[in-house]
């Protein structure tokens, strides 16, 4: 389902999100609920999005490389507040430099990608930074080592009766 600009001349292919029933996401700093049915959503233009399953709140930072992720998450969904939220993207990108020096690689990676505004990639990387607890499976968002509950797709056929005739 391409999109033409008719001002570039180019075709556009959107980026195509598909939601659970019951999923929330974040678009452009407005939070959208999904209703009882699987929803797809299509993107035309630039967007900044981030999935219910994405979202760290401000209450679960009990590590600094959940303060970066949360700031940065700040930066891309509040991109009016980015001055601000800049100051403190660098004393907490410092910080966890200082309390993780084995991560250089990944704290240059994710700086370069937050000065470039690709906010989403930084917080891709961010994430694995998260150190999963103990005997615990793949990381979160919220970093508690288990993955995020998914509601489960409920798929109904419906049968139509044939069409008498009533000669």
């Amino acid at each position: 389902m391409p999109f033409v600009d008719s001002r570039a001349g180019i075709s556009i292919v959107p980026l195509k999100l598909v939601l659970r029933p019951g999923e929330k996401l974040i678009v452009n700093g407005a939070v959208i609920g999904i209703g009882d049915h699987p929803v797809s959503l299509f993107f035309y233009n630039k967007v900044n999005f981030l999935r219910g399953r994405e979202i760290l709140k401000e209450e679960q930072c009990d590590t600094i490389e959940k303060k970066l992720y949360f700031i940065i998450q700040l930066i891309y969904i509040f991109p009016e507040d980015a001055q601000p939220n800049m100051a403190k993207f660098d004393l907490i990108l410092n910080e966890a430099r200082l309390s993780n020096p084995g991560e250089q690689g990944l704290f240059d990676d994710v700086e370069t990608l937050v000065r470039e505004g690709n906010y989403y990639r930084a917080l891709k990387i961010c994430r694995r930074l998260f150190t999963p607890e103990p005997g615990a499976g793949k990381v979160n968002a919220e970093g508690d080592g288990a993955s995020p509950p998914r509601a489960p797709v409920i798929v109904t056929k419906l049968r139509r009766k044939p069409a008498t005739s009533t000669d």
